[in-house]
């Protein structure tokens, strides 16, 4: 491959190296730790919170470093996984070289890598999120004679700051706002560099409709939506994001924050998953008549656990208060094309009926259309920034297996499409499943599932029990009612998760 096929790559490491990541060895990393003069190594890992935890080595010698990349380290188990006793909770993490990236906000030289957990024995650790990831899409494959899941995610984030008095938009009417009126442009902007600087595979970034103002502080609605690409890939990517994003933030001094409601009546921010099945290069959502089976089978299987996969994807309260009536997130077990108000939705695609658009807006260029089919994906809007990403991923290619799985899974997705909005058409509201209202809620159906997550040795039995534990430890099944449209009391909530995920 020559080296023009990297000429443009923003990852400084596949530029340097002249491939791509997912061939990193040990041998590259020792390289780029010479050559780029790195004079630390910090190691990355998902806890059970949803969160990247940091190991720093300073790089005392040539043979040190390659040892540290060789044997990994010891960590303190039950102080990440709080279901493991403390008496035998040590884990090793080893690193995976095709995530290495340069710490963009290091002032010393400094390589990262997310890391894998391993038990005492060296066997993978069943219970952890990046495992459970990766054997998920093992037995995705399996079931389906090779297809792959492959998936893209899309961050929204609020910024919070101090209230500037010029060139304010309309409330609740941020959607694609240029500067001045959408005042983090900057910010949005400096960090996807530093994203796809760090590997991460963006599509486009903009403002959203939630903005709006209370005293002197400032509310802003923004987007970063993410590619298509292989399933424990995009895991890695989002979480990489949300730390670039967060540590960006507290330079320039604002908030950040992934949480699902921010207050009453205001657009509350989801991480939408869009997902895409394909074998040999082809995307098998699509064919000549529109959607395939495969595409309604994913679909049913996603529908019939969408309730226990809130679960891995709304995992507090606040979750609860974003998943209501009129506020473009989803409360009824549904899908529909281009449909907001469906829990499953397929966007506008470029199919053959679009013609050569390019080639119309432009008379100077050829009508030589284009098989865009690849670029179809399904979306499931349920999901927030509270979510454990990897879990998250895991739960839904595990439901997406399931409609494979399912007796007339085709047909079940067929009886659940809809093509209106559904909260005005009663007659068709009624007829739906509703999602939980809460996490004890969502509990109670991930217990009612668990054999389908547990089925194949994905998800680990320890880990749903945690799972469920900590969903019912909120101890919110009445919460919403109690609470109402309160918006003191739902601010008071807010603060509490306000750094989720």
């Amino acid at each position: 491959m020559s080296a023009n096929c990297y000429k443009l790559n923003p990852n400084r490491l596949v530029a340097f190296l002249q491939k791509p990541a997912s061939e990193f060895t040990r041998n590259d990393i020792m390289r780029v730790i010479e050559e780029m003069e790195i004079e630390m190594v910090n190691f990355r890992y998902m806890a059970h919170d949803g969160r990247l935890h940091t190991l720093n080595f300073v790089i005392n010698s040539y043979d040190h470093i390659r040892d540290v990349l060789t044997s990994g380290e010891r960590v303190d188990g039950s102080s990440l996984f709080p279901f493991l006793e403390a008496g035998s909770s040590d884990l090793y993490v080893i690193p995976r070289f095709r995530t290495a990236f340069i710490d963009p906000f290091a002032e010393i030289p400094t390589l990262d890598l997310l890391c894998n957990f391993y038990t005492k024995d060296g066997e993978p650790f069943e219970m952890a999120p990046e495992y459970t990831l990766h054997k998920a899409g093992e037995a995705f494959r399996k079931a389906t004679d090779g297809m792959e899941f492959e998936v893209m995610g899309e961050l929204e984030y609020y910024v919070i700051a101090d209230k500037q008095d010029d060139y304010l938009p309309a409330d609740q009417r941020g959607y694609h706002a240029s500067m001045p009126f959408c005042k983090f442009e900057e910010f949005r902007t400096e960090a996807m560099k530093l994203i796809a600087e760090c590997g991460g595979l963006i599509k486009y970034g903009h403002s959203e409709v939630g903005n709006f103002t209370v005293g002197d502080t400032m509310y802003e609605q923004n987007e970063i939506e993410f590619l298509p690409t292989y399933l424990e890939d995009a895991a890695d990517q989002l979480v990489i994001a949300k730390w670039i994003m967060r540590e960006l933030g507290h330079q320039y001094g604002i908030t950040v924050t992934f949480a699902p409601k921010i207050t009453v009546g205001k657009a509350g921010s989801g991480m939408h998953i869009h997902t895409r099945i394909s074998k040999d290069g082809k995307n098998m959502y699509v064919g000549e008549n529109g959607l395939t089976d495969v595409a309604h089978k994913a679909i049913a299987g996603i529908l019939n656990l969408a309730g226990s996969l809130t679960a891995f994807g709304d995992t507090n309260p606040t979750s609860y208060f974003r998943l209501v009536p009129h506020q473009e997130a989803p409360t009824n077990i549904c899908w529909g094309d281009r449909n907001r108000s469906a829990m499953v939705r397929v966007p506008l695609g470029w199919t053959k009926g679009s013609g050569n658009m390019m080639a119309h807006c432009n008379p100077l260029e050829a009508n030589d259309p284009v098989d865009f089919s690849y670029k179809q994906t399904i979306e499931l809007r349920t999901p927030d920034g509270s979510a454990n990403v990897y879990l998250l991923l895991a739960g839904m290619t595990v439901a997406a297996r399931h409609g494979f799985e399912m007796e007339n899974a085709v047909q079940y997705a067929k009886d659940r499409y809809v093509s209106v909005n559904i909260f005005e058409h009663e007659e068709v509201l009624n007829r739906l499943d509703t999602l939980p209202d809460s996490c004890a809620a969502s509990a109670d159906l991930l217990e009612r599932d668990r054999a389908i997550y547990e089925e194949k040795g994905v998800f680990a039995p320890q880990l749903i029990d945690g799972i469920i534990k900590d969903l019912r430890s909120f101890n919110d099944r009445t919460l919403r009612a109690e609470i109402g449209n309160d918006s003191d009391k739902i601010l008071e909530l807010v603060k509490t998760f306000i750094h989720c995920g």
